[in-house]
């Protein structure tokens, strides 16, 4: 705990003195990395007058990029032993340490990265990314603040931003933040998708409407868009239209259960029980097929309900909504996603990525829709 707090309290003082030399507008985020151009690598960050320290941190970066994080370490450290102020030495090393789960070393090499150069936005991203990750949510927010008082245009630092303040339950903030990073770059569909969750928990629809039809306009596979944008038109009346964004969504991805399942709910409170049956007995299937054998009991159950329904459908009583294989909250009728979502995108443009002085460094999410947001990962100097 006493080591935490001091992180927290190295952090708090280096930002107030930055704070009072810049008028630049202050912004916060979460973890991601950060990749720079090689001669941007040489020129702002490798600025050893040692040759021999500067050569031993040139191969290191090559084993890191390698994933020879083993080799890297070694070859790092040497070079840090020469020259401990080789900044992007401390940032290449707390990559390999947070990359392993050492988290306090990764926050120390991060820490003292921002120490020798004051200016090195990107450190004091992986620091807000190591802190992050340690569950240090105030202590990353004001690495990320102090990030974009350097970098005010650095888009992922606004995005990673929204991220860290929806999970601390400031979510108007976040919603500022997601609409900056946008404002920098419109073309990060999980950026649109996170914003729709935010604006659709602050009962914002129409607004929130609009931010996933622009997440499906960028990435039409997006399948909790589908479902959610699909959700919140049932919720307003548009059935016929939410049938409609399911369908689309079962023809982007065929496998595709909680579409069919979240289509069956609409069908059936249509008193089409013939076509809710038919997807129910989809999604059952895809279920069965991806080893969700409890859900694919429950179909059952609702297979059943659609036949009462055909037989004597002014008694039946509206099924209730199933738990869904994304554990996320329903409403009445649909399955609806309501975390925010990371990428798993190499562009070093984009927000969900995690930053690298080297090579770009996949996101940790698996899909769009079924884990709550993960961390992004260090960021690197080099490309």
């Amino acid at each position: 705990m006493s080591q935490k707090y001091g992180f927290h309290k190295y952090l708090h003082y280096y930002s107030q003195a930055f704070l009072v030399a810049t008028s630049a507008v202050i912004a916060i985020a979460i973890p991601s990395f950060l990749n720079l151009q090689g001669s941007q690598l040489m020129a702002q960050t490798a600025t050893s007058q040692n040759l021999e320290a500067a050569g031993l941190y040139q191969q290191g970066v090559v084993r890191y990029g390698r994933g020879d994080f083993q080799g890297g370490e070694m070859l790092l450290r040497q070079a840090l032993q020469i020259d401990p102020n080789l900044a992007a030495a401390r940032t290449y090393l707390g990559n390999i340490m947070l990359r392993q789960n050492r988290l306090d070393g990764a926050i120390q090499e991060y820490a003292e990265a921002v120490r020798i150069d004051p200016n090195f936005a990107e450190g004091y991203f992986n620091l807000g990314l190591g802190l992050y990750k340690q569950g240090q949510r105030e202590a990353a927010v004001t690495a990320y603040r102090q990030a974009l008082v350097v970098n005010p245009t650095m888009t992922a630092a606004h995005y990673n931003m929204g991220l860290a303040l929806y999970e601390m339950g400031q979510v108007g903030d976040a919603i500022a933040s997601y609409q900056k990073g946008i404002n920098l770059d419109s073309s990060n569909a999980n950026a649109f998708y996170n914003l729709g969750i935010a604006l659709q928990q602050q009962g914002q629809t129409q607004e929130a409407m609009n931010a996933y039809r622009q997440t499906l306009q960028i990435d039409p596979s997006n399948i909790a868009a589908y479902n959610n944008l699909a959700g919140l038109m049932v919720s307003q009346g548009q059935t016929t239209n939410a049938i409609a964004i399911y369908q689309e969504a079962i023809r982007k991805v065929p496998n595709n259960p909680d579409a069919y399942y979240n289509l069956g709910m609409t069908w059936y409170n249509q008193g089409e029980y013939k076509k809710a049956s038919s997807a129910f007995k989809r999604a059952q299937k895809q279920y069965r097929d991806a080893g969700s054998y409890e859900l694919a009991e429950k179909m059952t159950g609702l297979i059943q309900q659609t036949a009462q329904g055909r037989s004597n459908p002014a008694t039946t009583q509206i099924p209730t909504p199933v738990e869904t294989s994304t554990e996320n909250p329903q409403n009445n009728e649909t399955t609806q996603n309501s975390e925010p979502t990371e990428n798993n995108d190499n562009n070093s443009n984009n927000p969900n990525t995690v930053f690298e002085f080297g090579q770009p460094i996949p996101g940790a999410l698996e899909n769009s829709g079924d884990t709550p947001p993960t961390e992004a990962q260090p960021a690197s100097l080099d490309k």
